[in-house]
């Protein structure tokens, strides 16, 4: 039984190469990869956005935005590595440029923006992993400061896919603008709600000093 699968599965290989479908996938890879690393880590910083929200969202609404956050930025994560690869072995880049940014030899700028915005998500990534190491007091804020690299490694990011490979869709760089403005709405709201919960606590406690 075992042999016959394993006859049947080399078949299908055979028949799938004379009719080049690896080609094909090889294709689609060449810029699938790098629109689909993209697509989910933009996904990943506006789910992070909305995992933050208590304006709109309840609870078990922020918890379902966080799993599909984390989701979202693992699988940015694999696509990312996988267009990595795929770029160095078509000898479009070499891995020395791949790993230090800006030193690509015929595209420094805009390949060395996709090599940043690599590491800048993954640190965003790793304090992500390791929040429970930032829960001492007053290492939040550092935990915070390094993981809002995701932001900045989005826009490095949407620089590089949108101008680095194949000229994108008008569409699809409208919906990227938009994405993008929704996003910067949603920070400022953040911050803007944040600074005046620290403003709110502030005063309680001066209060309560006063009245002590």
């Amino acid at each position: 039984m075992q042999r016959s699968l394993v006859l049947a599965a080399l078949l299908a290989l055979l028949v799938a190469a004379n009719a080049g479908a690896f080609e094909r996938m090889w294709e689609f890879l060449d810029f699938g990869a790098g629109v689909l690393a993209l697509v989910s880590l933009t996904a990943t910083v506006l789910w992070g956005l909305a995992a933050t929200d208590r304006m709109l969202l309840g609870s078990g609404h922020r918890l379902f935005a966080q799993a599909v956050h984390r989701g979202t930025a693992v699988g940015g994560l694999g696509f990312l590595v996988l267009h990595i690869w795929v770029k160095i072995a078509e000898g479009r880049t070499s891995a020395v440029a791949a790993l230090v940014p800006f030193t690509d030899a015929g595209r420094p700028l805009l390949i060395g923006l996709g090599t940043l915005a690599g590491y800048l998500f993954l640190v965003a990534a790793v304090t992500g992993a390791v929040r429970s190491a930032f829960a001492a007091r007053g290492r939040s804020r550092w935990w915070r400061a390094l993981h809002m690299c995701a932001y900045l490694a989005w826009c490095a990011a949407l620089v590089h896919g949108l101008r680095a490979g194949r000229a994108a869709a008008a569409w699809a760089e409208a919906a990227y603008l938009l994405a993008l403005a929704g996003a910067a709405v949603a920070l400022a709201l953040r911050l803007v709600v944040a600074r005046r919960a620290e403003t709110a606590a502030g005063s309680r406690g001066k209060d309560s000093g006063r009245n002590g």
